[in-house]
């Protein structure tokens, strides 16, 4: 049940018939393993700790650095040399002490990963390298874990949702392959920060609808942003029956 500070707390989307108190106590009893708690991660800690998720599974190896915050929102000045989860915990501590929050320190490996994703309900790709996002992707697909994937770069950001639990829908892998262009990194081509902080936004958008069970998740399509001409596009995205993840031969 919602204690008296819970109600209170969360009464601005209770009120919302399509959250209302049933949706509320979903998102409480939900388990989210977070990947990457830099530009994306940020906003989508911070949104889903505000709302009530009730644990959070927060996963990065690396540590704040004073070029992190331009766009990381969730660190400080006082952060700069702690690690992004500890800065994170602090943070989402503060801003909900109703929520639990566990730390994935290390980089993740194949093993871990796997223990991680199987742990959890939902998981929030919020990194920023395609081997990861790889690696998250297959992960979800073998524990049938639903899979919100974003990525910002430049002027230009983009974002999915892949549910493994649908047989329509396809994975990362269906949609990217083995990748295209050279890897690319915000310290190298930059980015703007509001970009991701709208991605990371969507994001959490996407995650509490998967969890407190409204709307239309973004499964089969691909959004596109054009941060510089303030444009959204939608592609449609199929299932790849031949993809050497989630297709039918490798079911």
């Amino acid at each position: 049940m919602l204690n008296d500070q819970e109600l209170l707390r969360y009464s601005r989307q209770i009120l919302l018939q399509h959250v209302d108190i049933d949706g509320q106590l979903r998102l409480k009893e939900s388990r989210v393993l977070i990947v990457g708690l830099g530009g994306l991660g940020s906003p989508v800690a911070l949104y889903l700790a505000a709302a009530g998720v009730g644990e959070l599974h927060l996963a990065d190896f690396d540590t704040v650095d004073l070029t992190n915050l331009q766009r990381q929102i969730i660190h400080d000045t006082d952060s700069v040399g702690v690690s992004k989860v500890d800065s994170a915990i602090r943070r989402l501590s503060a801003i909900n002490p109703e929520i639990q929050l566990v730390a994935h320190r290390a980089a993740l490996d194949e093993d871990s990963l796997a223990a991680a994703v199987a742990a959890v309900d939902l998981v929030l790709d919020c990194s920023d390298n395609f081997s990861t996002r790889e690696a998250v992707n297959v992960a979800c697909v073998m524990a049938r874990k639903p899979l919100v994937s974003g990525a910002a770069i430049r002027l230009e950001g983009q974002l999915s949702v892949f549910d493994p639990r649908r047989a329509e829908s396809p994975c990362y892998h269906c949609l990217y392959g083995h990748g295209s262009e050279a890897e690319l990194t915000c310290s190298e081509a930059g980015v703007i920060g509001p970009l991701v902080g709208l991605v990371g936004s969507l994001q959490a958008l996407e995650a509490l609808k998967l969890l407190a069970g409204f709307g239309e998740p973004l499964v089969g399509r691909l959004l596109l942003i054009d941060a510089l001409g303030t444009r959204f596009r939608e592609l449609r995205v199929k299932r790849d029956p031949g993809c050497s993840v989630c297709g039918t031969a490798h079911a």
